[in-house]
């Protein structure tokens, strides 16, 4: 995909990182892992980027900030934790202020809210790119393919991912799926594609698979059949019977897909893995909870309230000063320790007012963001220095990652200033 794109786009070093750019983004809105895409483009594109006469700081800071793409463009676990989080803030916030049937805040808001200022953030780092790049010298690294077939390439290595990624947000923004399901629809979807790039047998049944299911859903959103009730009983009619036989045939292609990746030593691994950190995160939802509990029987809720009553400028004083205090958490605290701890401590004081909590959790998102990058305690940073050559020292990989910081600020500022590019797109949808 790396290679289909940098032909594409010119097939110089500037071609190569907004490829890295692209990529990482479509990576980020089908699956938002940031360790296996920093480990990958470091692995992949860092030799290609030097050699092309980017310079080490610039490579270092552009893959370590597109590797953390994931989250802020959506499906993003940050925005799942925080619909959890500000739904309950917001919840508590309304009924503080009297209103007791408050609109709910969904996974679905966030994601929708997300969608724009993700997009607004690979803009920008795009921009910056081609800025920085186009004074340098540069050699073509373009191998001249023919353009048809670079097409057919760039499209065939595209599709996959752009299909997961229409299942996965699809679903959500249309309506058709809930979040929780569209998470099944994902992990089908990308079970099905590493089947697929197996070959042989197990690509044809997962081919089969992917095709009867999008048919299932497009012929059950035409209304055209589907299963068919009456008195809350299912109608035996052909059109029942059809539907029927058609989700047990999916069903069952998918089984011999997953079959193939447990004989292949790659479901089990993928298992271990998600149970581990599914556990880890409970671990902290506990202690953090159990940090909340003990921080409100000492009544630190009222103090923190006066505190924030105190400040000028009113609720946007206080949001200033929670922006500044999540930055500052981020250089020594995980994503998930702040949200837990943060945001059920401000977020029912700041959404007493006329604030989005939608907006309010996209903020918090493109925040949380830099913790990703700032040291010591930069995820990104401890992955890529797992897969950079010695002679990119440490202090190197910090000081690349600044100019990203300042964008990701930027970013932030920007949707601060504007917060319909949070909440326009939810209020259309839903």
């Amino acid at each position: 995909m790396l290679k289909s794109l940098t032909a594409a786009l010119g097939g110089n070093q500037s071609a190569l990182a907004l490829s890295v750019i692209l990529v990482s983004a479509l990576i980020a809105a089908s699956t938002g892992i940031i360790g296996a895409t920093i480990v990958m483009l470091g692995t992949i594109t860092l030799p290609a980027l030097l050699s092309a006469g980017v310079n080490k700081h610039m490579s270092s800071g552009l893959i370590c900030a597109s590797g953390t793409l994931g989250q802020i463009i959506p499906p993003s676990i940050i925005l799942i934790l925080l619909g959890d989080q500000v739904s309950n803030a917001y919840f508590e916030a309304q009924q503080e202020a009297g209103n007791f049937a408050p609109d709910p805040v969904t996974v679905g808001d966030l994601f929708a809210g997300a969608l724009f200022p993700g997009l607004l953030l690979v803009a920008l780092y795009a921009a910056y790119v081609v800025l920085r790049l186009r004074r340098t010298a540069s050699r073509d690294l373009s191998q001249q393919p023919v353009k048809k077939a670079s097409a057919l390439k760039l499209t065939g290595n595209i599709a996959p991912t752009l299909g997961l990624i229409v299942a996965v947000l699809g679903s959500i923004l249309i309506g058709v799926a809930t979040p929780t399901e569209a998470a099944g629809v994902g992990v089908a979807g990308a079970m099905l594609i590493a089947a697929a790039s197996r070959g042989g047998r197990s690509a044809w049944a997962a081919s089969v698979c992917a095709v009867l299911a999008v048919l299932l859903l497009i012929l059950r959103q035409s209304g055209l059949f589907g299963l068919e009730f009456s008195d809350g009983r299912i109608a035996w009619s052909g059109t029942s019977l059809v539907s029927i036989l058609l989700s047990v045939t999916v069903f069952a292609l998918l089984v011999v897909s997953a079959s193939s990746l447990l004989r292949g030593d790659v479901l089990l691994p993928a298992l271990r893995e998600t149970v581990a950190i599914t556990g880890m995160i409970f671990g902290i939802v506990i202690a953090a909870s159990i940090l909340s509990l003990v921080f409100r029987g000492f009544n630190g809720d009222e103090h923190v309230a006066e505190l924030l009553h105190g400040l000028p400028g009113g609720p946007y004083g206080m949001l200033l000063l929670t922006m500044l205090v999540i930055f500052l958490l981020g250089f020594i605290l995980e994503f998930v320790e702040i949200i837990f701890i943060v945001v059920p401590i401000v977020g029912p004081i700041i959404l007493q007012s006329d604030i989005s909590p939608v907006w309010f959790a996209v903020l918090i998102a493109l925040n949380l963001q830099t913790s990703f990058l700032t040291p010591p305690f930069g995820f990104a940073l401890f992955y890529y220095r797992s897969v950079a050559p010695a002679d990119i020292r440490t202090w190197d990989i910090y000081v690349s990652v600044v100019p990203f910081v300042a964008i990701q600020l930027l970013a932030l500022a920007v949707v601060a200033a504007f917060p319909a590019l949070a909440t326009w797109l939810p209020a259309v949808l839903f």
